[in-house]
């Protein structure tokens, strides 16, 4: 591993795998998403996997109140464009 980290230049930083009350927002996140998944997936929760994609990009376009914002607008500091607005013209689509 040293040598891996001297050819490649960077540090090597060793952390605890789990620590609860650093891991509260990655654990609020995961419930959520459960949650979603939960009433998306067939009854044989086995197809899972296929909805995944369109469960984070949920996520990822709701608006959030505790940073008045919605997470997809503070990662790329754009609007998304839903595909809904792509089918039906809008004035967001227009400019």
């Amino acid at each position: 591993m040293t040598s891996l980290c001297e050819k490649f230049k960077f540090a090597h930083q060793k952390s605890s795998m789990y620590n609860a009350s650093a891991n509260g927002t990655a654990d609020a996140f995961n419930k959520i998403l459960c949650n979603l998944l939960k009433k998306v997936v067939a009854k044989s929760k086995r197809d899972w996997q296929e909805k995944l994609r369109d469960a984070l990009w949920t996520c990822r376009t709701t608006y959030k109140m505790p940073s008045q914002s919605i997470p997809f607008a503070l990662v790329y500091a754009v609007e998304a464009v839903l595909l809904l607005e792509l089918q039906i013209p809008s004035f967001y689509i227009a400019i």
